[in-house]
């Protein structure tokens, strides 16, 4: 029995992180971007200072967002990202359309 939940657990873990990498971009798309950006999209990574576009490249489109209320005349979101791995969740907070903070 404990054998089986652990194979349903493995597989589980499986199938949540697949086994092919989704491409949400295509090159000519980042082509605008500096190096290092482009970089980052390409290894599905994320950096402080990266745009909405270049973050949904990067890890698609988060969970759930929230437009929060504006702080200096700077339009603010949150966007929430539940399904990277296994309890791992993560929040992304935009600033004047650029990411400003992630926890």
């Amino acid at each position: 029995m404990k054998k089986a939940l652990i194979m349903i657990f493995i597989l589980g873990l499986f199938l949540q992180t697949g086994c092919t990498r989704q491409v949400r971009y295509s090159e000519n798309e980042i082509q605008s971007y500096s190096a290092e950006n482009q970089e980052h999209i390409r290894k599905g990574e994320i950096s402080l200072g990266m745009n909405y576009e270049q973050v949904r490249y990067a890890w698609g489109n988060p969970d759930s967002q929230k437009v929060l209320e504006p702080y200096e005349g700077k339009a603010r979101e949150e966007w929430i990202y539940s399904k990277l791995g296994v309890f791992q969740t993560k929040i992304l907070l935009f600033y004047g359309g650029k990411l400003l903070y992630i926890k």
